[in-house]
């Protein structure tokens, strides 16, 4: 097949591969995408031609997966439409890299290590695809949106992610994927029933891991109330709504009493010091005429060269803010400036863009007889962040966090798949810690997502409102939370190490029969 056709199949398996994901929830889709693309770099066998074909693959894919990035330096930073355009595609083909990476690498093994199809379909490709998809996590401080585990959170694979994380889902799919391609390609009876027998071992364990219940009711369940403003995006900093905004959120906290009432994301436009000198004293007063816990998002300036994007908690029992969460994992160009790109932010105006970050890790807030630890938006697509917190409270003797709570504006995205791909998210972090997962937002979604990462409530997209709940917190430990990333990577490196040896075996029979000497008749 030429080159050209091989590069335009995968692009096109790449934008179909975005239909797995919410909203949609074509789950099926990763993997068969995945499968298609593996035969075909399989098929074209040299490195490169396999790194293109990966690498058209991950554009077409991240490329329909993160689009919404345009409205938000257009629509709402300013930035010109053509320049937007281009930081997108730019950012997409950067993204599909990893892709290429995976593709390409394990074309080079096999050729390097004279490795078979069925060593590199089991053993070489699904390791070398979960690494990259665990390093888009992290180089440059990560951007795993639309990680292919993330597919999986209603699929028989979400029993895996109390045990490995969303990139182990993303080694079992490229696993099953190789098992399919395998049926695909093989001809041999044998191949064909361990693949086949492997791919369905895989979901089967996948749906008999969704019956274990890793962690434990705490307490007594609270009732919630989560917030959402729906304050337009294009108005938020403006000075004619922020006084508007102060009021909305004043009048949405004192409507009515709740163990836990949460605000989105900077629902508080201003710092603590620009605020009218009663308006927080008024909220703390209501606290504790009506037993109320309040987390509130806010921007915090301890001195005029430094802020936080911040939640502060205020409890019942006392008169004033008793609780802080700074964010920690900062969105690159939206909350800090990566060094050598001022001249890329100046062309956008975002306001508060240039936070401090937070301690990695930070003390629960406590609520009656749960513990809620907040993150706030983007925060809540590293999970081995989360998991670690409660590892360190774990490992430290301190109260560990019953209940998670996310808050966040992504109304900076419009209206668009941004949303629930946001939600869903979240509905993994549940799934890795076995802990409900709480969502305040100013435009979507709020929701409640229970341990099992199943939404139980949620409010509409872009409508005011305030998701009432009892949600019970849960305790205890899942493998995830004690081993974070370490065990995807054991296995990781254990498969590589398993092709690597099985292809030496290789060698040395096709050397030994190399040298065997020719008796002609």
């Amino acid at each position: 097949m030429p080159l050209y056709r091989s590069l335009l199949l995968a692009l096109l398996a790449g934008a179909l591969n975005i239909l797995s994901f919410a909203p949609f929830g074509l789950w099926p889709l990763q993997i068969l995408s995945l499968a298609a693309v593996l035969a075909l770099a399989l098929r074209v066998g040299s490195c490169k031609r396999s790194a293109l074909v990966g690498w058209a693959y991950g554009f077409g894919w991240t490329g329909c997966g993160v689009y919404w990035l345009y409205i938000s330096m257009h629509d709402f930073g300013g930035m010109a439409a053509p320049i937007a355009a281009l930081a997108v595609i730019l950012l997409a083909l950067f993204l599909g890299g990893y892709a290429a990476l995976a593709f390409g690498l394990s074309a080079w093994l096999r050729r390097r290590w004279h490795a078979s199809a069925p060593s590199v379909a089991l053993l070489v490709f699904p390791a070398l695809w979960a690494l990259t998809e665990w390093l888009r996590g992290w180089v440059f401080t990560g951007l795993p949106w639309v990680s292919s585990g993330y597919a999986h959170t209603a699929s028989p694979l979400a029993g895996y992610a109390p045990l490995l994380g969303v990139y182990g889902l993303a080694w079992i799919s490229a696993l099953i994927a190789g098992c399919l391609t395998l049926l695909a390609t093989r001809k041999a009876p044998l191949a064909l029933v361990l693949a086949l027998g492997l791919g369905l071992m895989l979901l089967a364990g996948g749906l008999g891991l969704k019956t274990i219940h890793w962690t434990s009711a705490a307490g007594q369940p609270i009732t919630v109330r989560l917030l959402q403003g729906n304050v337009a995006q294009e108005m938020k900093f403006a000075r004619e709504q922020i006084s508007a905004s102060l009021t909305l959120y004043q009048e949405m906290i004192t409507a009515a009493p709740a163990d836990l009432i949460a605000t989105p994301e900077t629902a508080i436009p201003l710092f603590e010091q620009q605020l009218p000198p009663d308006y927080l004293p008024q909220l703390a007063d209501f606290a504790r005429r009506s037993g109320s816990h309040l987390a509130i998002g806010i921007p915090l300036s301890d001195d005029p060269q430094h802020y936080a994007n911040s939640v502060i908690g205020i409890a019942p029992e006392l008169k004033a803010a008793a609780y802080r969460y700074d964010k920690h994992h900062l969105v690159p160009f939206g909350e800090f400036i990566p060094t050598g790109f001022r001249w890329f932010v100046d062309m956008m105006h975002i306001p508060l863009g240039d936070f401090g970050s937070g301690p990695a890790v930070q003390a629960p807030f406590a609520v009656k007889d749960q513990w809620l630890l907040p993150n706030i938006c983007y925060e809540d697509l590293f999970g081995e962040e989360i998991a670690g917190q409660l590892a360190a409270s774990h490992f430290a003797g301190a109260p560990v966090a019953t209940l998670l709570l996310n808050v966040s504006n992504i109304a900076w995205f419009g209206d668009t798949i941004a949303l629930p791909q946001h939600l869903q998210i979240s509905q993994m972090r549940a799934l890795e810690t076995g802990r409900p997962m709480l969502r305040a937002t100013n435009t979507g979604t709020t929701a409640v997502i229970d341990p099992q990462g199943r939404v139980s409530a949620q409010l509409p997209h872009y409508q005011r409102g305030t998701l009432s709940a009892t949600v019970q917190g849960m305790q205890g430990m899942t493998p995830y939370i004690l081993a974070g990333n370490a065990v995807m990577l054991a296995l990781a490196a254990l498969a590589l190490l398993a092709g690597w040896l099985g292809s030496r075996k290789n060698r040395n029979d096709h050397r030994n029969r190399a040298a065997s000497p020719r008796i002609d008749g």
